[in-house]
C-alpha cells in the first residue's frame, strides 16, 4: 500500500516512516519531507471522518487559517483499497510532545486563540452546510449532576453547589448561539510549532471538525492555557469593551470544562494517553490546579 502510493508522488518506501505518536483515528506516515499520509483505521466514521477534513481544511485556509493544505484525496481506491488523505507536512513539533507548559507557551496560545477567530467566522449563513459536518449535541449538565448525586458519586450538598455554578456561569451564555465551525479537537496534540517561529501555531487533524457553539473550541485546551488564548481571540475588541468581552468568554468556556470534567467522573481508566483530557480525574485536576493558582481577572469571580 505505502509503496503503491509513494509511486505516485515519486517517494521511495524507504523515505517513509510512521508518525512516532499515532492518533486514534488514523495510520498516519511521513511521505518524504514535505508530504503526509492519513489513512483510516477502520471504516464507517473514520471514513467519514476523513472525508470531512478533506471539505474543512480548504474552507478555514481560505478565512487564514494555518493549517497543512490538502495535496490529494482519493476515495476512489483505485491506487489502494482504502481511502486516503495526504496533506502538507508541517516542520516542528506539537505542544504535548515538547512537553509545554501554558505559562512558557502564552505566545503559542495567544495565536491560537488569533486562528480561532478566523475559523469562527464560518457560519451557515458564508458558507451553508458542508457535507459530512454535523451539529454538535449539546446537553444540560445540571441534568447530569443530580444523575451523578444519585449513583452515589457526588454529595446531594456538592450537587447543590455545582448546580448553583452552572446557574451562575449561564447568565453570560447567549440565548441563541450562533453555531460556527469548530475544530472540535484543539488540545496540545494538535497545536504544532517550529522551533524557529514558537509563538506561531498551526492546527492539524480536523476529523472532529462540526457546527457549535465557538466556546467548545476552548474546552480542549488545559484551562491554564485559556486566558492566553482568549486574549488572541479578543485581539480586535476594543479596548473599552475587553473587560465585559472576557468576562462573557470566559464564562462560556468555564461551563464547558466544568461540564466535560464532570461527564468524566465514573469512567473507567485507560491505558497511558498522551491526550491530557482522556484520564477520568485529569479535567478536574486542572480545574483545581488553575483556581489554586490565583487565575487572572475575571476568572476569580466566576468561581
Amino acid at each position: 500500500m505505502l509503496a503503491a502510493i509513494g509511486d505516485r508522488y515519486q517517494i521511495p518506501v524507504e523515505d517513509m516512516a510512521a508518525v512516532p505518536a499515532q492518533g486514534a483515528a488514523n495510520d498516519v506516515y511521513f511521505l518524504g519531507d514535505h508530504l503526509v499520509l492519513r489513512i483510516p483505521r477502520g471504516g464507517g466514521a473514520r471514513l467519514a471522518e476523513l472525508a470531512k477534513e478533506a471539505t474543512i481544511i480548504p474552507a478555514v485556509r481560505r478565512v487564514g487559517v494555518r493549517t497543512p493544505a490538502v495535496v490529494t484525496y482519493d476515495d476512489s481506491c483505485s491506487v489502494v483499497n482504502v481511502p486516503y488523505l495526504v496533506v502538507e507536512r508541517v516542520p516542528g513539533r506539537d505542544l504535548a510532545a515538547l512537553g509545554a507548559e501554558p505559562r512558557t507557551a502564552g505566545d503559542t496560545y495567544r495565536d491560537v486563540g488569533v486562528g480561532l477567530a478566523r475559523l469562527h467566522q464560518l457560519t451557515r449563513a458564508r458558507v451553508g452546510s458542508l457535507p459530512g459536518v454535523s451539529q454538535l449535541p449539546e446537553d444540560d449538565p445540571r441534568a447530569h449532576v443530580l444523575r451523578l448525586a444519585e449513583k452515589g458519586y457526588v454529595d446531594v450538598d456538592t450537587a447543590g453547589w455545582l448546580v448553583g455554578w452552572f446557574d451562575r456561569l449561564e447568565r453570560w451564555r447567549p440565548v441563541d448561539v450562533v453555531p460556527v465551525i469548530v475544530h472540535g479537537d484543539v488540545s496540545p496534540t494538535n497545536v504544532v510549532v517550529e522551533s524557529v517561529a514558537p509563538e506561531r501555531a498551526t492546527l492539524v487533524d480536523w476529523g472532529d471538525a462540526a457546527w457549535a457553539d465557538p466556546a467548545v473550541d476552548f474546552a480542549k485546551l488545559p484551562l491554564r492555557a485559556v486566558p492566553y488564548a482568549l486574549r488572541g481571540y479578543l485581539d480586535e475588541v476594543p479596548p473599552r469593551a475587553l473587560a465585559e468581552a472576557e468576562r462573557a468568554w470566559s464564562a462560556r468556556v468555564l461551563w464547558y470544562h466544568l461540564s466535560w470534567a464532570l461527564h468524566r467522573v465514573g469512567d473507567v481508566p485507560a491505558e497511558p494517553e498522551r491526550v491530557w483530557t482522556r484520564p477520568p480525574a485529569s479535567r478536574l485536576l486542572e480545574l483545581l490546579r488553575f483556581f489554586a493558582a490565583s487565575p487572572p481577572a475575571p476568572w476569580p469571580d466566576l468561581a
